[in-house]
């Protein structure tokens, strides 16, 4: 069963959305604000996200602005209230993959989902590699070897998962909670140090490229330039 993530402010258009959308086969999650939504995506894994514009505490384009940062490649369908072709640019340069204006048809957004949705997975199906390229290095994330002029690096797992985050996002940032509470399930105080002890021994296993980093983004978290 696909999961959805809606935010949405309005009580009465969430219920109708959330309940709609759950008749339809879609395991929809409800958020009111744009931190209950942050909270809630970061939590868990989701198919697709609806976000609406104007929402309280985090609008919904900063909302997606994070989501885009975490990393994580998820459709977003922007419902807004507002049909300025400003904002509906501005919608789609953050990476929106579709954006529908209030009032709109319950069936419409259903089709609109359910297109996404297909290219998506069809994309997945497709693009997935059975090895990063990272510079000079190879990266296989299934046997967690790091190889480079014929010698292999054996990773951990720790240091796989993490690898791969960053082979995932190569030269895009990552924020450091995301990658936190999904490599270690949260971010508190001692993971978050952890974290950082693994990613100096990533720093060390890549230091023979120089063309290779990775670089601390102040108050976002890390990019891995290569």
């Amino acid at each position: 069963m696909p999961k959805i993530l809606l935010v949405e402010d309005d009580p009465n258009l969430g219920m109708l959305l959330q309940e709609y959308l759950s008749a339809k086969g879609y395991d929809t999650d409800l958020a009111t604000d744009g931190n209950q939504g942050w909270q809630r995506f970061v939590d868990h894994a989701y198919d697709l996200c609806l976000f609406d514009v104007m929402l309280p505490k985090k609008d919904g384009f900063s909302l997606a602005k994070e989501v885009r940062m975490s990393g994580r490649d998820v459709p977003i369908i922007f419902l807004t209230a507002k049909s300025m072709k400003e904002d509906t640019i501005q919608g789609f340069r953050i990476g929106a993959d579709d954006y529908m204006t209030k009032p709109f048809s319950m069936e419409e957004l259903l089709l609109r989902i359910q297109a996404i949705l297909r290219r998506y997975h069809k994309t997945d199906e497709t693009q997935q590699p059975a090895t990063y390229q990272i510079g000079s290095f190879s990266f296989d994330f299934a046997h967690q070897l790091l190889t480079r002029d014929g010698t292999d690096v054996k990773l951990t797992s720790k240091e796989s998962a993490l690898l791969k985050l960053f082979a995932q996002n190569k030269n895009q940032p990552l924020s450091r909670s995301f990658a936190l509470k999904l490599i270690w399930g949260d971010d508190s105080y001692f993971n978050a140090r952890s974290m950082d002890v693994y990613i100096t021994k990533l720093r060390k296993y890549l230091k023979d490229d120089e063309s290779v980093q990775i670089v601390n983004l102040h108050g976002e978290g890390f990019k891995l330039m290569a």
